[in-house]
C-alpha cells in the first residue's frame, strides 16, 4: 500500500511519516513537500533504515498541476492525505494570495489528479481509496466564553489563512458529493509536539527565553486554545483514513483549554526549572498589540471521533508539554539550522542526487 502524505517535512506532516512508518512496516509513504520555508526534511532524519526505504519524497508544489499529474503516473497512490499548506495566520495577513493559492488551488489540483486516476470510465470508483483533508477548527471562527465547535458548526473563518482552509474542505466535500468520491475531513485543536517550525507560539518562545530576548504575547495573552499533543493527533488521523464513513467530518481536540498567557508562564517556569537559567522567568514576557482578527477562544468537541472511531487523546498537557520542552532543548542544533536558514540545504546534500 502506498499513500500520498502531502506536506510531509513540515511540523505535523513528518510527524505523520515517523507514526504511520512504524505502525504499518509493511507499507510505503510517498512524501511530496515544496520545501518552503516550514518544510524541513530535516525534521525526518531519524528516520531508521528500513523507514527511510519506505520513504520515497518527491519535491513539488500541490498547485502545480503538470508534476501532479507525473507522480500519480510514477506511484500507484491509494490514498492521499493533505497536510500540504501554508498556516501561520500572521503571514495570511501579510500575504493573503500565496495561503489561497495553496490551500484552494493546490486542494482541487490534487482532488482532480486523484479524480482522473480512481474515478474508472464506468463511473465507479476504484476500491480502497481516499482523500482526506487536514484542516483546522480555525474554519468555525470564534466562540465565547462557554460552547463546543461541532462538526456542524457553521463556518466563519475570520482570517485569510483561516478563510482557505474552509474554502479547501468546501472543494473537498463538493468532490464527494458531485462525484462520490471517497473522502474525509480532520478539523483539529492547536497542536504542540517536536519538529514544529520556530514562527509558532511554544517553539518560538522556547527560543526566545534561551537568548533572553523577548517573548511576544498578543494583547492580553487570555485568548484560549485547545491543544493536542502532535502524535495524538496522527493516531486520530490514521483512525479516520483507516476507518472513517465515507464523507465524514472529525472534530479532534485535547480538551485541554489554556490561556496563551498561561502556556507561556509554564514553558518559562519549566526552561527555567531544566536549565538552571535565572534569566529565564517572566521578565521577558512583552505583551505587543493584538493580531488584527484574533479569534478569542477556540474549543472542540471530539465526541464524535471518540464515540465512532473509539480514539481519546492520551497524553496529558503537562505530561507533553514537559516532553515538548525537553525535545527542544535536545535539538538546539536543529532549531539552530532553522533559525539561521542552514536547514534548507538539507535537501541539496542528501537527496539531489538519490
Amino acid at each position: 500500500m502506498k499513500i500520498l502524505v502531502t506536506g510531509a517535512a513540515g511540523f505535523i506532516g513528518s510527524n505523520f511519516v515517523y507514526y504511520y512508518l512504524s505502525r504499518y512496516p509493511e507499507r510505503t509513504i510517498i512524501g511530496l513537500d515544496n520545501l518552503s520555508y516550514a518544510g524541513n526534511l530535516e525534521n525526518l532524519s531519524l528516520l531508521s533504515p528500513d523507514q527511510k526505504a519506505r520513504f520515497l519524497f518527491e519535491k513539488a508544489d500541490i498547485t502545480d498541476s503538470v508534476l501532479i499529474k507525473k507522480i500519480f503516473s510514477k506511484y500507484p497512490v491509494d490514498g492521499i492525505i493533505n497536510f500540504a499548506a501554508e498556516t501561520h495566520v500572521d503571514r495570511s495577513i501579510h500575504d493573503p494570495q500565496v495561503f489561497l493559492k495553496t490551500n484552494i488551488l493546490g486542494t482541487n489540483v490534487l482532488l482532480e489528479e486523484a479524480k482522473n486516476i480512481w474515478h474508472t470510465k464506468s463511473g465507479v470508483w476504484k476500491e480502497g481509496k481516499k482523500f482526506l483533508q487536514v484542516s483546522t477548527d480555525e474554519v468555525y471562527g470564534t466562540l465565547g466564553p462557554a460552547g463546543y465547535f461541532t462538526e456542524t458548526t457553521p463556518l466563519d473563518p475570520h482570517s485569510p489563512y483561516s478563510a482557505s482552509k474552509a474554502s479547501a474542505d468546501l472543494v473537498v466535500k463538493a468532490y464527494h458529493d458531485t462525484y462520490g468520491m471517497p473522502v474525509n475531513i480532520t478539523r483539529c485543536s492547536n497542536n504542540y509536539g517536536p519538529w514544529q517550525f520556530p514562527e509558532k507560539l511554544i517553539p518560538l518562545l522556547i527560543h526566545n527565553a534561551l537568548l533572553h530576548k523577548e517573548i511576544p504575547v498578543y494583547g492580553d495573552g487570555k485568548q484560549i486554545r485547545d491543544w493536542l499533543y502532535v502524535e495524538d493527533h496522527c493516531r486520530a488521523i490514521d483512525l479516520v483514513y483507516e476507518s472513517g464513513k465515507n464523507g465524514e467530518i472529525y472534530n479532534i481536540g485535547g480538551n485541554n483549554e489554556r490561556e496563551n498567557i498561561v502556556i507561556v508562564k509554564k514553558i518559562i517556569s519549566l526552561l527555567h526549572e531544566m536549565t538552571g537559567d535565572p534569566r529565564i522567568d517572566e521578565s521577558l514576557i512583552n505583551h505587543v498589540k493584538d493580531r488584527l482578527g484574533h479569534d478569542r477562544r477556540y474549543a472542540i468537541d471530539a465526541s464524535k471521533i471518540k464515540r465512532d472511531l473509539h480514539w481519546e487523546h492520551t497524553v496529558p498537557f503537562d505530561e507533553g508539554i514537559a516532553r515538548t520542552v525537553q525535545w527542544y532543548l535536545d535539538h538546539r542544533e536543529w532549531m539552530s539550522n532553522v533559525i539561521s536558514g542552514e536547514y534548507t540545504q538539507f535537501y541539496a546534500k542528501n537527496y539531489m542526487n538519490r
